[in-house]
């Protein structure tokens, strides 16, 4: 079963943008079937996600942690407009954060879940 979450940090950045949910999960399914724009290593791939009337070319970019099978965590969001892209030493910051969310149980996700410090959507789907 495929399980999507969204980080605390990720849902802040989420509310300020116009994308949704729904598009998180289109995304997490695009790159099921292999559709990544960038691996970056220990478990962090980059996804561009499109935004109402700027496409994928001028949209968002998200950082997602996964083991591209059943777990898929969005820990980093920027628009194009905003940067460029993400300095080195946030990349390792984000390899360490996959490393560990990627190393979590099933018991131990739920827990943070229930804490609130993860989200999870589009479960199953």
């Amino acid at each position: 079963m495929k399980r999507v979450f969204k980080t605390r940090y990720f849902s802040r950045w989420l509310r300020k943008t116009n994308l949704t949910e729904s598009a998180l999960c289109q995304a997490v399914a695009e790159m099921s079937h292999g559709l990544i724009d960038v691996d970056l290593g220990n478990g962090v791939v980059k996804k561009r996600i499109g935004l109402a009337g700027r496409g994928k070319r001028g949209g968002a970019r998200t950082l997602v942690a996964t083991n591209k099978g059943n777990r898929w965590f969005f820990v980093y969001g920027f628009e194009k407009s905003d940067r460029a892209n993400i300095a080195d030493d946030e990349l390792e910051a984000l390899k360490d954060i996959a490393t560990q969310l990627l190393a979590r149980t099933g018991q131990q996700l739920n827990a943070a879940v229930e804490d609130g410090s993860l989200q999870e959507i589009c479960n199953g789907n």
